[in-house]
């Protein structure tokens, strides 16, 4: 009995051990991949089609966070809707024109104020940067002193061809995708024309006027935490009169390769740049959303 209860004690230590090191190891590897998550690479599911050819329903794209640099703030202070700060780590270039971005949706909840959450994202192409000018003439993006196109062009020439008509004019009328920001009578700004809107950069000034504090209120208001109103003699922030404003932030025009199916900059405004994950470079798993198979010709292939 006695060498019976002394094999069993070693048994037990043995099972220990192995306990212990298990759940050691499983920490580190939790600690590991939160990590990898936060500082290196992310992954994001694609549920729509505004992003098509490009990107599918069903594609898992790549982020990679190093490029342009890590965000680091508070996640719980973000969840339970308490003030919280962005910052983000020194990356290897700056966003660019033309890239395929990941961010979270600034107006998850209502239209008239930005807001932050930590599940919703979206993600579009860049169309303008800080200091660009983005129009739309005729469906097609222009950003002045750019020769260059931007966007999906094909999808841009089968827009201008439909808008060209009456019928097509009535149709996204009806979709209640023909009026765009800043849903202004006097401006009349449309997906067939719209702007000129100039993309701040931080330390970019600008004079108050009724323009611009349609353009920009809720920019001004999301930087400064306060009401910016207009009253007959000016405008007003947290009920001081104000003249004019210097910006904080960058700030970015995104819009969908399938113009025709997107939500993006031409109906809500610009994205500060702080909300901005990072620039998708792979689609690194593609699964049909109907048949749940593993489309191969997709994997890894590089965004562009």
């Amino acid at each position: 009995m006695k060498r019976i209860r002394i094999n069993f004690k070693k048994w037990l230590g043995r099972v220990y051990t192995v306990v212990m090191w298990s759940v050691c190891l499983y920490a580190v590897w939790i600690v590991l991949r939160i990590a990898g998550q936060v500082f290196l690479f992310a992954s994001f599911s694609i549920p729509s089609d505004s992003m098509v050819p490009v990107l599918r329903p069903g594609d898992y794209v790549l982020v990679n966070k190093p490029l342009k640099g890590a965000r680091i703030f508070n996640v719980w202070d973000a969840a339970e809707h308490r003030p919280f700060e962005i910052r983000r780590l020194p990356g290897l270039e700056e966003f660019r024109r033309g890239e395929v971005l990941v961010f979270n949706f600034p107006y998850p909840e209502r239209w008239d104020s930005i807001g932050f959450d930590v599940l919703l994202y979206y993600v579009k192409r860049c169309i303008g940067g800080p200091g660009d000018t983005v129009e739309i003439r005729d469906g097609r993006y222009r950003v002045r002193g750019i020769d260059a196109p931007v966007g999906n062009t094909d999808a841009q020439e089968r827009l201008s061809r439909l808008l060209s008509k009456k019928s097509g004019r009535e149709e996204m009328v009806r979709n209640r995708s023909y009026y765009t920001f800043p849903y202004d009578s006097l401006l009349g700004w449309t997906v067939k024309d719209f702007g000129p809107l100039y993309v701040p950069a931080r330390g970019d000034s600008i004079e108050m006027n009724r323009n611009h504090y349609l353009f920009y209120r809720n920019l001004i208001e999301w930087e400064q935490r306060g009401k910016l109103v207009q009253k007959d003699d000016g405008f007003y922030l947290e009920g001081r009169r104000i003249t004019g404003y210097r910006f904080r932030e960058n700030y970015y025009f995104m819009g969908g390769d399938n113009c025709f199916n997107s939500q993006d900059s031409r109906y809500w405004g610009l994205l500060p740049e702080c909300y901005i994950v990072g620039k998708a470079t792979r689609i690194w798993k593609s699964v049909d959303p109907y048949t749940g198979s593993v489309d191969w010709r997709r994997v890894w292939k590089c965004i562009e």
